[in-house]
C-alpha cells in the first residue's frame, strides 16, 4: 500500500513524540513493503507564532491531500493565562475536526498488566477493564452559538437527528465487533438535547438485536468508570461529556502517555495521542511516546491492516515488560529511558521480528 501521511507535531512535546511516531511508521511500512511519504505542516501555537492562524489554509490541504493524518499536540501556556486572547491553539484542532468533517473521535481504554500498580484505582477494579469511548466530535457545545459580555455568557448544546444518528451508528457497528454492549450516556433527566439522543437511540437499537443496549446519566457513569471500569465495552456520548469522560478513562490505565485514539468521519482521519502538550516537559526527552506509536497502529487497523498494527502493539508491550519506559512509569531503581530512546528500542525490536 501507498500511504500519504501528513504529520502535525504541533506544540510543547508534539515534535519530540511525532518523531517517534515517524519512525515507527517507517520502519513498519519498509517491513511489511509499504510506500509511505510524509508531509509535515503547522498547527497550534507554532503555527500562530509564525503565520497568525492554528490551522491555516495550507495546513487544511496538505491533510485534505493525505491518506490520514498523524497528529501530536496543541497548547501553549501564554495563551491558556491569557483570558482575552482572541486566537487560541485549540482553535485549531477544532477547526481541523470540523474541515475535515471529523465527528466520531473513538478512544480506548485498555491496562496493561505490568502497568495495574500504576493506576490510582485498587489493581483488582482495573485489571482487564478495556472498553472505547466513542465521542461526538463536531457538534454540541463547543460548536453552538456563543455570546459573553461582563455580565452575562452561554454556550448552545444544540444537535440534530442526523448529526446523532450517524455517531450512534458508529457506536452499535464497534460494539458489535467487540462484546456486544454499548452504553449510550447522556443527561436526559435534565438536558432537552440528551433527551433526543436517547429517543433517537431507542429507535435504533431494535436493528441491532445483538447488542445489549443501556443507557446511563454522565453522572452515574463517571462514577461508574471509577467504581467498576470492566462493566463497559463500548460508550457512546455527546462532544462535551466525551471529553470529560474519556480524560477520567486515561486515569484508569494509570497514565495518559499510554492511550492513543482516532478521529474519523467524512475526511482524511486524524490518528493522535489523548495527552496535551505538556510544555514544562519540552525538550527534556522524558515525554512517553507510546501513546503516538499506539496511534500508528490505529492507523494501520483503520486501513485493516492487522499485522501492522499487532507488530506494533507486540513491541510496545515487549517495551514496558522489558522496563523500558520513560520516567513517569519506570519501576523503582529502573535504567532511565528517554523520548528517543525508547522509541529507538521499539524500532530495533520491529526490524527485528
Amino acid at each position: 500500500m501507498n500511504f500519504k501521511i501528513a504529520v502535525l507535531a504541533g506544540d510543547g512535546i508534539g515534535p519530540e513524540i511525532s518523531v517517534q511516531g515517524v519512525n515507527v511508521m517507517t520502519a513498519v511500512c519498509e517491513k511489511f513493503g509499504h510506500q509511505v511519504s510524509y508531509k509535515h505542516a503547522l498547527c497550534g501555537a507554532d503555527a500562530i507564532d509564525k503565520v497568525g492562524d492554528p490551522f491555516p489554509e495550507e495546513t487544511y490541504q496538505v491533510c485534505e491531500d493525505a491518506d490520514a493524518v498523524l497528529f501530536s499536540a496543541v497548547g501553549d501556556p501564554k495563551f491558556d493565562n491569557d483570558p482575552t486572547a482572541k486566537v487560541r491553539p485549540e482553535q485549531g484542532l477544532l477547526a481541523m475536526r470540523k474541515r475535515l468533517g471529523l465527528f466520531a473521535n473513538i478512544r480506548p481504554v485498555q491496562t496493561f498488566k505490568c502497568l495495574l500498580h500504576k493506576s490510582p484505582l485498587r489493581a483488582e477494579l482495573v485489571e482487564g477493564a478495556d472498553f472505547l469511548c466513542i465521542r461526538e466530535l463536531t457538534g454540541g457545545m463547543y460548536f453552538g452559538e456563543k455570546y459573553q459580555d461582563n455580565d452575562k455568557a452561554y454556550d448552545t448544546n444544540m444537535y440534530t437527528r442526523p448529526e446523532i444518528e450517524r455517531i450512534l451508528k458508529v457506536g452499535f457497528e464497534y460494539a458489535m465487533k467487540r462484546r456486544k454492549h454499548l452504553t449510550v450516556v447522556d443527561k436526559a433527566n435534565v438536558l432537552a438535547s440528551s433527551r433526543l439522543w436517547r429517543q433517537i437511540a431507542q429507535e435504533m437499537a431494535p436493528k441491532y438485536p445483538e447488542v445489549k443496549t443501556d443507557y446511563m446519566y454522565v453522572d452515574n457513569a463517571a462514577m461508574r468508570m471509577i467504581q467498576e471500569p470492566t462493566f463497559f465495552d463500548v460508550m457512546v456520548t455527546e462532544n462535551t461529556f466525551g471529553d470529560i469522560l474519556t480524560d477520567e478513562g486515561s486515569c484508569i490505565s494509570g497514565s495518559m502517555g499510554l492511550l492513543p485514539s482516532a478521529s474519523t468521519g467524512k475526511s482524511t482521519p486524524v490518528f493522535e495521542p489523548i495527552h496535551g502538550s505538556w510544555p514544562q516537559a519540552k525538550g527534556l526527552n522524558i515525554a512517553n511516546p507510546l501513546a503516538q506509536i499506539l496511534s500508528v497502529a490505529m492507523l494501520f487497523e483503520y486501513f485493516d491492516l492487522k499485522e501492522e498494527g499487532a507488530l506494533i502493539r507486540e513491541a510496545v508491550d515487549a517495551s514496558l515488560d522489558a522496563c523500558v519506559r520513560t520516567p513517569e512509569i519506570q519501576v523503582e531503581g529502573g535504567a532511565k529511558y528517554g523520548t528517543k530512546e525508547v522509541g529507538s528500542w521499539i524500532v530495533d525490536y520491529i526490524k527485528k521480528k
